[in-house]
């Protein structure tokens, strides 16, 4: 049942800064502000990464409850990383590109904006009846879809960010490279708890997400809510 909200938090342009490709013709100017901004980035990339594994590592027939909590989780887990990510994006100062400027302070709108909409899906999951198997079904079916609404976002301001040789002096940094997803024990099933065990479907194509289409991480399996959640 959760496979699909995972592909399509993995599968869509979810603002995550990382990279891939290099070039050794970067001035130094450039590869400094690089350097600032993955550095801080570098934990929010992989907050980002763990969130999408949570959610992909909760069992598609697990019992409702275990998969609000999995998914309430990682929105709010992606929701700060977003916003952190647009503080680091600040504090690294305006990137020494042409309209530099511009692209810091759009990059930190856009941001921010997407960080309020996962808040929002938060609050949708936590409000689902988890008492009703077809109620639950048809609800996550509904944050599925306004996931999906997030997805189509105007990102070209993030996009812009990790363009030209900007993008390219981020991607040689390590703190903006692809992170090894991993779910922290704290998110593990507690004894007593409903298991959530790997539904081993829907993985992606790698552990993060990207803003950007290109040969970085950017997992396109497709995972959708289905009917078959386990009523409690």
């Amino acid at each position: 049942m959760n496979k699909k909200l995972a592909a399509a938090l993995s599968g869509g342009a979810v603002l995550m800064l990382v990279l891939s490709g290099c070039s050794d013709d970067e001035g130094n100017k450039v590869d400094d502000w690089a350097k600032t901004f993955c550095d801080q980035a570098q934990p929010q990339i992989q907050k980002r990464a763990n969130a999408n594994q949570l959610i992909i590592s909760t069992a598609a027939d697990s019992k409702p409850a275990t998969i609000q909590a999995a998914d309430s989780k990682a929105f709010q887990d992606i929701a700060a990383a977003d916003r952190a990510l647009a503080k680091a994006v600040e504090s690294a100062g305006a990137p020494p590109v042409d309209n530099g400027q511009k692209i810091q302070q759009d990059a930190i709108k856009e941001l921010n904006a997407t960080a309020v909409a996962y808040d929002g899906l938060k609050k949708q999951v936590d409000a689902l009846d988890t008492t009703n198997q077809q109620k639950f079904a048809d609800g996550l079916k509904v944050v599925s879809d306004n996931l999906a609404k997030i997805q189509n976002m105007d990102q070209d301001a993030v996009a812009k960010l990790q363009a030209g040789e900007l993008g390219q002096a981020m991607a040689k940094q390590p703190g903006c490279q692809t992170p090894k997803a991993s779910v922290p024990p704290s998110a593990s099933p507690k004894a007593g708890a409903p298991d959530a065990q790997p539904s081993g479907a829907a993985k992606p194509s790698s552990s993060a997400t990207s803003a950007k289409p290109s040969g970085s991480a950017k997992p396109s399996d497709s995972a959708k809510p289905s009917a078959s959640a386990k009523s409690e």
